[in-house]
């Protein structure tokens, strides 16, 4: 005899609470794993999100240098 897959530790559901959870875990179990997200560019074409602005003189602008 094998054991059970799923266990009712706590609680009482009824039937179709059940029957709920095992066609949830059932057509998760099944589903075909998704594709890859091929749309998205490299880290080195977008290196422009990871650069600073470039710093401009200015009157209290040593302040505004530390906020990116």
């Amino acid at each position: 005899m094998t054991d059970p897959v799923l266990r009712v530790v706590k609680g009482d559901p009824t039937p179709e609470e059940l029957a709920a959870l095992i066609a949830v875990v059932t057509a998760r179990a099944t589903a075909p794993a998704p594709a890859p997200d091929t749309t998205r560019a490299s880290n080195w074409a977008t290196y422009w999100r990871n650069a600073r602005s470039p710093l401009r003189p200015g009157p209290g602008r040593w302040r505004a240098s530390a906020h990116p």
